[in-house]
This record gives structure tokens, sequence and C-alpha cells, in this order.
């Protein structure tokens, strides 16, 4: 009689049967090359290329517009450091995406812990640069909430999975709670854009938990009041908006980082001889999409977009069978921040969403940004690793969004379906 897989439950220990001798590093370096999505790492690693080619191209009018009487800087100053960094953050993304998955569930829970300590110390002890209190200095200055949104995700999974244990936990009040403090915590530094993507992200995996609707609409009413108070209350947020509806001004930045993208047309002007982002504020980070609209054209962005768009689309076709929930959730909650960072960024350079001081990610020059980013990508590639030998009997994300192709599949074969979701 063939034994009944029992499901995942987080924090339960699992039947375990370990091997006599302990794997060489080799071995288990070949076990992650077999477990991990490969197509998707190269889609990361092909984006990644790209944005060290768009780095170049920006550097020379962040370097020309940085540098002072006394110190000029090289015109390729940001594409050096860019550089270093994505070295350091590709050790980063490897290292990380080595977990498996109960240590990747580790790792992000105190990650998110630790980070979410350091939000409630950037008020207090944070530089106050350009009117705002978003970093910290531990050695290195960083924003927190960066390194935050992977481990948020987690946490996130991690906490709307006890109902797989328990279906009677409030886990809507308390990933809610959760959400509200690091929400609160964001408004005063004050990053309304960062607040607006973590609550993006919320309400994306709550609905994938299987949330009672009716709890959902309240909590998502009384998100609306507070974001309506949110532009009575928070002026820059206000200015922002008012800004951006009424059409803004050629000295916008907004306004200069549309008519930078469209002035290279579909072709481009060619690689270092855009003249518009000269006087692009922030060119090699929040507006680098539209340096790569001028110098390498329409169809360049287009490309961007699609690579976006085919990891999105890769990393949710690995969930359509993945019969965990917390991997179902964390892999959502990890590619919505990915995604809607991408996506809030162009429609900014596009004039078509209020300025939000995002950047690019995996794309524009970061230093700790750009570890945060590469974290992410690795704790995303280890809690989608999956064993190519075993097949699913179940349909994860296929079920959750009404898909039946696990009712059909029964039907038709005759076995009675385990139930992973309550």
């Amino acid at each position: 009689m063939t034994p009944t897989m029992q499901p995942y439950v987080p924090g339960k220990r699992q039947p375990m049967h370990l091997p006599r001798h302990k794997l060489s590093r080799w071995a288990e370096l070949k076990i992650w090359w077999r477990e991990i999505d490969r197509v998707l790492l190269l889609l990361v690693l092909l984006l990644m290329s790209f944005g060290t080619i768009a780095v170049a191209a920006a550097s020379p009018a962040s370097a020309d517009r940085l540098s002072t009487a006394s110190e000029t800087l090289d015109p390729l100053y940001f594409f050096y450091r860019h550089v270093a960094w994505q070295v350091l953050g590709l050790g980063v993304m490897f290292g990380v995406s080595l977990l498996n998955r109960d240590n990747a569930r580790r790792f992000g829970v105190l990650l998110a812990g630790g980070m979410l300590g350091l939000l409630f110390l950037v008020p207090i002890v944070g530089p106050e640069i350009n009117g705002a209190r978003r970093w910290i200095n531990l050695g290195m200055q960083f924003q927190p909430s960066e390194f935050l949104k992977a481990g948020y995700a987690i946490a996130m999974a991690w906490i709307l999975s006890w109902k797989v244990r328990d279906p009677n936990l409030p886990v809507l009040w308390i990933a809610t709670a959760l959400f509200g403090t690091i929400a609160a915590l964001m408004m005063l530094q004050p990053d309304f854009g960062g607040t607006i993507l973590f609550a993006g992200v919320w309400f994306v995996m709550v609905v994938l938990s299987g949330v009672d609707v009716k709890r959902l609409g309240g909590v998502v009413g009384g998100a609306l009041v507070g974001l309506t108070a949110t532009y009575f209350l928070y002026d820059n947020a206000r200015h922002r908006i008012d800004a951006f509806m009424g059409g803004g001004t050629a000295f916008d930045q907004v306004d200069l980082a549309s008519r930078t993208l469209l002035a290279g047309g579909w072709t481009g002007a060619g690689y270092g001889l855009g003249i518009r982002k000269m006087s692009l504020p922030e060119a090699h980070t929040d507006y680098i999409f539209s340096v790569i609209g001028e110098e390498f054209g329409l169809i360049a962005c287009a490309v961007i977009l699609l690579l976006y768009l085919a990891i999105v689309g890769r990393v949710l076709m690995r969930l359509v069978d993945e019969e965990d929930l917390f991997a179902l959730l964390a892999g959502t909650g990890l590619i919505a921040l990915l995604g809607g960072q991408a996506f809030i960024n162009m429609l900014v350079n596009l004039q078509l969403f209020p300025s939000k001081g995002m950047t690019l990610p995996l794309v524009s020059y970061g230093g700790s940004s750009t570890i945060a980013v590469c974290m992410g990508v690795g704790l995303l590639i280890a809690v989608t690793r999956r064993n190519p030998f075993l097949k699913s009997r179940t349909k994860g994300l296929g079920d959750l969004i009404g898909f039946g192709q696990a009712e059909s599949t029964t039907e038709h074969s005759g076995r009675k379906p385990r139930e992973i979701f309550p």
C-alpha cells in the first residue's frame, strides 16, 4: 500500500530520512542546480546585464550633475560602482538561493524582524536627506525598508499559512496588524510610495490565502479611508498627486523623464549620444528607464518590459501546481514586490503615475538597494525550488484562482483529491 503524502505544515517537524553520509559540497550544488528554475535565473541575469549597459549610458549625466568646482567625477563613476555592487549582489543571490525552503522561511522571518526593529529607529537616529529620514548607518548607510521587502513577503506568507494548522487562527488580523505597523513607520519617514507597494503585496497575498471575502472587504474599506486621509494630512503626497492631475510643468521631474524617454524614437539616438538625459535628475536610478528610451529607443524599453513580464509569468507558472501554501504565498509575494516596483517605476517615467522615488529593480544603479533586490530574488529562487522527479497531484494556484483542473484530473483518474488548503 502506497503511503499517503502529508501536507506541509509550517512549524511542524516533518519526518526525515537522513542520508548515512553527509553530502559533499559538489553534490549539494548539483541538487541545487537540478531543483532551481534555471529559466528564471537566466531571465534575471539577462535583465541585470541590460541594467549594466543602461547604467553605463546614464552615468555621465549623473556624474556631471554631481560634480563640483573642487571635484569632477569620472563620467563612468557610477558604472564602475554599479558593477562592483552587482558582483556582490550576485554573490548574495546565489548564496541565499542555496537555502532549502525551511531555511529560507527562517531567514526571511529573521530578516523581517531585524529590519522592522531598525525601522523603529530610523525616525529617531536616521539622517535627514532631501527632507526624509529613510536611512540608517551601521558602518554602511542603507534603507531598512529595502531589505524589509523580501522579509515582509516571507513573514506574511508564514503567518497566512498558519491556517493550515488551525483554520480558526485570526491570520487576517495578524497579517493586517503587521502591515499596519510597517505602514505607520513608513509614513513617519515619510515614504508614501513604499507604503503603497507594501499595501499592494498585502492585498495580493491575503486574497490568495483564501480569507473570508466579507472580512477582507471591511479591511480594504478601512484602508481606503486611510488612503483618503493621507491625501489631506500628508503634504508631500498631496503635492505630487495634484501636480500629476494638473499635468505638471516643463520643469517637473516626471515631465522631463517623459520627454527624455520619447526623444529617442523607436531606435534611439545611440549609446552615449543622448542629450536630454544631461538635464534629468537621478538619471542613473529613478529615471534610468527614460535614459534607455532616449539612447536605445522604445523598442529597447519594450524588451525590458517583456523581460519583467516573462519573469512574473515564469514564477506564476511555477506556482500553478504548488501544493505548499507557504511556498505559494511567499513566491507570489516576492514576485509581486519585484513586478509591482518595476511597473510603478515605468508608469512614472511615462508620466502615467505620480512620482514615487522608486528605482527600477535589477536595472537601476544601487548600492545597498542592489543587495536587497538580489537577496529577494535569491529567496524567490529558494522557495520555488522543486525536485523535478516528484510530480504534484494537486493544483495549488490553479485551485485558488478557479481553474478547476484538479477536479477534472480527479474525475478521470478516480483518485480522491488531497486537501492541501482548508
